[in-house]
């Protein structure tokens, strides 16, 4: 039977650490505890790609990652370190940004319908005229075409770095330029113009990414060709699949993969929407996957952490920003995000709605109201996508919500929905397809940023509006996974979180101190304000969080959330102003305003510890398969990407290993030792010592301080972990508190100390670190 990892560490693999690079540090995984590595997408990529996830050649590993020869090098240094090998894969779609490096996206430009690739990518050749459309031109072709170069000797058109195919004797007689591109099969267009004129499918708003169609069997063939020979070959234990939501059928991707790697442990990259609620979604059952990617436990972990009682206070404080720089009343967190859903169904999905609209019955694609009424349905979906048949009622809640909030528009929406329901019509796949870029660009990547009254909410998976959850309701959450989905993978940071775990963990003790922070974020804007009290509050939290992080990265940070933010200032038309009042302040940190963020800093940090050897502790010691990021076993203190990418210093992280491994017990300090022992104790645990993780039961603690414990017995390792600790501070610490066990000679797996008592008192069990991990003596 295949058993899914006890646990995955997360590498990305690029130029500037190849695979060469991953086999050399598998002896430090191993030695850490980790039971399999975790890779990003090693397919070829575009060249100079960081991230791997444009990959232009399915045939190859990519060269500038090692190449083949370096994968089966990582993977038998792999099984020398007896660790498994989980890899990312990209489905969905490939990189076109170099068509020359696409050799399909190259003949497809070269051919045209006619190209062998031609139904491999989801091109509408005939709202293009037969024709695809490139948006590279920095104008309109007629002011453009003076920059245009026909190359009939080379075969090519160039247009500054771009080249593109011309058409087999397209050119030979000498024809001007605008004759010979009339007579291509692709169409330059003003990039301007992308989100309104494409005629191919595309990952989100990135149209030098286009979408695959692998539900035709001979692309799915063509497309896994490579990835199929890591399987069967043994190079590779796993997959993690990217971006399932974009797929015209997920479930029978998943099938047929299933299939083609003999039941492979598989996870998908599913964002599920109510997490950290009573009514959370659920990873289709029907789906051959293992589970998802993790970022609903992180909602879990981080809101369990999170005091209840900063709401209102913090509620107040963003009330109190919105009003002095003259802001509207912040949104209800549904209203805010159908408004930023909707821009984008105005702004950067348009193609795509045009595409829905051209996908109607004849009736109804004449309506003039369609496109606005499938913006709308799109704008209230309440999840990332259906997979009808099931998904129906959501639906029926986006056609419910959309006449109410456009009555005007009920009757349109009436007449599509019995077409977007009935797969068997193209309109309706086609609108699964949309309802996820619509809400990643609208939630993700707008409204994250415009909802600042804590950072740690807005998070990838989580719902800001959900500011808590109680230890009762965490246990629920736990117990679901265990019961239902045990081999999910759990994170608390990738390559796509917004925050880094530690960031998080420090953010949320302002939960613990409103008022305080009130002050202090008062005194920060005296020094230095943007003039928009809530992205003033976003940035400073920032800042605080990543203490002490360099300029240029909080410079980056800054223009990325105010531009993604698109209040103030935005990707196609920067405010100059706001943007110089933005970096003044980041400056500001370093220079007068320092010695208040040093001193808050300092005081805060000791709490935010506690918060991270907690999560870590719950994810790690938790139901599911825990992922650790790379680098994340020290303080893991990035912004969002590329921020969350650095490299990472594996010689000081194994150096502080050996240390503890010879005995060391490291202080809660900034060196991130602690939460080093934290990690490699629990994730040791987890790979030799299975059977002691096998079910979900929590464990009672009584006394004043009860509830600032979690505590939980998985099978015979019983964890604890403190929560609200500022809170913890004040009342003079755990008091009376007892945690209620069976009795027992156990051993604490962070500090090797004996307990044998029915029940243990925590100011002794947590007097050195706020964590434990309980087992058998026998076991330790």
């Amino acid at each position: 039977m295949r058993i899914p990892p006890a646990s995955t560490y997360r590498m990305q693999v690029r130029a500037s650490f190849d695979l060469d690079a991953a086999a050399d540090v598998t002896d430090y995984l191993r030695d850490l505890g980790v039971d399999w590595a975790y890779v990003s997408p090693l397919l070829r990529a575009t060249s100079g790609s960081d991230h791997g996830y444009d990959v232009v050649d399915p045939t190859e590993v990519d060269p500038e990652r090692g190449g083949a020869a370096a994968l089966e090098r990582f993977a038998i240094a792999a099984r020398h370190a007896g660790i498994g090998i989980l890899v990312d894969i990209v489905p969905n779609h490939m990189g076109i940004s170099r068509p020359e490096q696409n050799a399909w996206w190259w003949d497809v430009l070269e051919h045209g319908r006619a190209s062998r690739w031609a139904e491999a990518f989801d091109i509408d050749w005939d709202e293009g005229g037969g024709r695809v459309r490139v948006p590279i031109l920095g104008a309109e072709l007629e002011e453009a075409i003076a920059d245009i170069v026909v190359d009939a000797d080379a075969g090519v058109v160039r247009y500054f770095d771009h080249a593109l195919p011309l058409a087999p004797g397209s050119a030979d007689d000498g024809a001007d330029a605008a004759t010979v591109l009339d007579r291509q099969h692709w169409q330059l267009m003003d990039w301007r113009r992308e989100a309104t004129d494409l005629n191919y499918r595309r990952f989100f708003a990135v149209s030098t990414l286009a979408g695959l169609r692998v539900e035709l069997p001979w692309v799915f063939d063509a497309a896994h060709v490579e990835v199929l020979r890591w399987v069967r070959d043994g190079l590779v234990d796993g997959l993690r699949i990217d971006h399932p939501d974009g797929l015209v059928d997920p479930g029978a991707y998943l099938e047929r993969l299933a299939a083609e790697t003999d039941g492979a442990y598989v996870l998908v990259e599913k964002i599920l929407e109510h997490a950290a609620t009573e009514h959370p979604e659920t990873l289709p059952a029907w789906w051959h996957a293992d589970g998802t990617t993790g970022y609903d436990a992180m909602a879990e972990i981080d809101r369990v952490l999170i005091d209840p009682a900063g709401e209102d206070a913090l509620d107040a404080l963003d009330a109190r920003l919105r009003a002095e720089t003259g802001l509207a009343p912040a949104q209800e967190w549904p209203d805010l995000i159908h408004d930023t859903k909707r821009m984008i169904a105005d702004t950067i999905q348009v193609a795509e709605i045009r595409r829905l609209v051209r996908c109607l019955p004849t009736e109804l694609a004449r309506n003039r109201e369609a496109a606005d009424a499938l913006a709308e349905l799109l704008a209230c979906f309440p999840t990332y996508r259906s997979y009808l048949p099931a998904g129906k009622e959501w639906l029926e809640q986006a056609a419910a919500d959309a006449s109410a909030r456009r009555p005007d528009l009920a009757a349109t929406i009436a007449s599509l929905v019995p077409v977007l329901s009935d797969p068997s019509h193209e309109v309706a796949r086609r609108f699964q397809q949309t309802t996820g870029p619509v809400m990643a660009k609208g939630v993700e990547d707008t409204a994250f940023y415009r909802a600042t009254r804590l950072g740690t909410l807005t998070e990838v998976g989580g719902d800001p509006s959900v500011f808590s959850l109680s230890a009762d309701g965490f246990h629920r959450a736990f117990a679901r996974r265990q019961a239902a989905w045990p081999g999910s993978m759990t994170a608390l940071s990738t390559h796509d979180t917004k925050r880094g775990e530690d960031v998080r963990a420090r953010l949320s003790v302002l939960a613990e101190i409103p008022e305080h922070w009130a002050d202090v974020l008062g005194r920060l804007r005296d020094v230095a304000t943007t003039g928009h009290g809530p992205f003033d509050s976003l940035l400073w939290q920032a800042i605080i969080g990543t203490w002490p992080a360099s300029p240029e990265r909080l410079h980056a940070y800054a223009e990325k959330a105010a531009r993604e933010a698109a209040e103030a200032t935005g990707w196609l038309d920067p405010e100059p102003e706001f943007e110089r009042r933005m970096h003044r302040l980041v400056d500001a940190a370093f220079g007068d305003a320092r010695p208040i963020v040093d001193d808050f800093v300092g005081e805060i940090a000791p709490f935010g510890w506690s918060n991270s050897l907690s999560a870590k502790t719950l994810q790690i010691a938790g139901p599911g398969v825990p992922d650790v990021y790379q680098g994340s076993e020290l303080w893991e203190t990035s912004l969002v990407d590329p921020d969350n990418r650095r490299p990472v210093d594996f010689a000081v992280r194994r150096e502080l290993l050996a240390r503890i491994d010879a005995g060391w017990r490291p202080l809660i300090d900034e060196t991130g030792a602690a939460k080093l022992l934290v990690t490699s104790r629990a994730l040791r645990l987890r790979r030799e010592r299975r059977e002691l993780f096998t079910r979900y039961t929590p464990m009672t603690v009584v006394g004043d301080a009860a509830g600032h414990a979690v505590a939980f017995d998985r099978g015979g390792a019983l964890a604890v972990a403190t929560r609200l600790p500022v809170g913890l501070d004040r009342r003079g610490g755990w008091g009376d508190a007892v945690l209620l066990r069976h009795a027992g000679p156990t051993v604490d797996a962070f500090t090797g100390r004996r307990f044998e008592g029915a029940e243990v008192e925590l100011r002794h069990l947590l007097a050195t670190y706020p964590v434990a991990l309980l087992v058998l003596e026998d076991d330790a």
